[in-house]
């Protein structure tokens, strides 16, 4: 077992707040009076504030060197010119909220895949890290099996019993779903999409596309 530096566990434990998101999403016409077009829009302004975060930090050389200063240990080498995993995280729970606005059932269905990706990722790049040998582009098998396992375990023994979740689930959250959703979010996580040379940022659409597979 490989040790896990101190900064990567911050960076997955930052990572893992963001399951404040999907929580929002469903749970906030209940819980805090807001409905699901205003989470909308609360989602937006974060992204937006990010997205200008994170365009400053690349373009404005003073605010540069103040960030990497604070935050550069947390930091992928790729992200110095390029846009945080952070925000990326945020557009896609952008993208699961506009879904969650067409039906309770794909609300259900975003609440799920967005906490289990988030939750998920975090475990394939520790498991990565600790015990990574058998390499697939800059992923991990073991990384792979680590997020399968976290997320198999997350919608067959919690997501069923969570509040409401089963009754907004319209045609039954069966075994079948309890199996197809950690399957697709892993192997996504794994062989990440591509257009033409450019690989695409799989916290930005794999909870949303795993969000339209209820309506299989």
């Amino acid at each position: 077992m490989k040790k896990i530096g101190k900064e990567e566990i911050n960076r997955k434990l930052l990572h893992i707040l963001a399951v404040g998101f999907p929580v929002c999403i469903f749970y906030g016409p209940d819980w805090f009076g807001l409905d699901r077009e205003q989470i909308v829009f609360i989602i937006l302004g974060i992204f937006v504030f990010s997205l200008i975060l994170d365009l400053t930090r690349i373009y404005k050389d003073s605010f540069r060197s103040w960030f990497f200063n604070q935050f550069g240990s947390m930091m992928r080498s790729q992200e110095e010119s390029q846009l945080t995993g952070a925000t990326y995280v945020i557009g896609g729970s952008l993208l699961c909220s506009w879904i969650s606005l067409f039906s309770e059932n794909l609300a259900a269905s975003a609440f799920l895949s967005l906490t289990i990706f988030i939750l998920g990722d975090a475990a394939a790049a520790l498991c990565g890290k600790a015990f990574g040998r058998f390499k697939v582009g800059d992923k991990t098998i073991e990384g792979t099996i680590g997020c399968f396992l976290l997320c198999g375990i997350l919608t067959t023994l919690f997501f069923p019993y969570f509040p409401s979740f089963a009754e907004k689930w319209d045609d039954g959250f069966t075994v079948f779903h309890m199996l197809l959703f950690p399957l697709g979010i892993s192997l996504l996580e794994l062989f990440p999409l591509k257009l033409g040379k450019i690989t695409l940022n799989d916290n930005l659409y794999v909870p949303a596309l795993m969000s339209l597979l209820v309506l299989i």
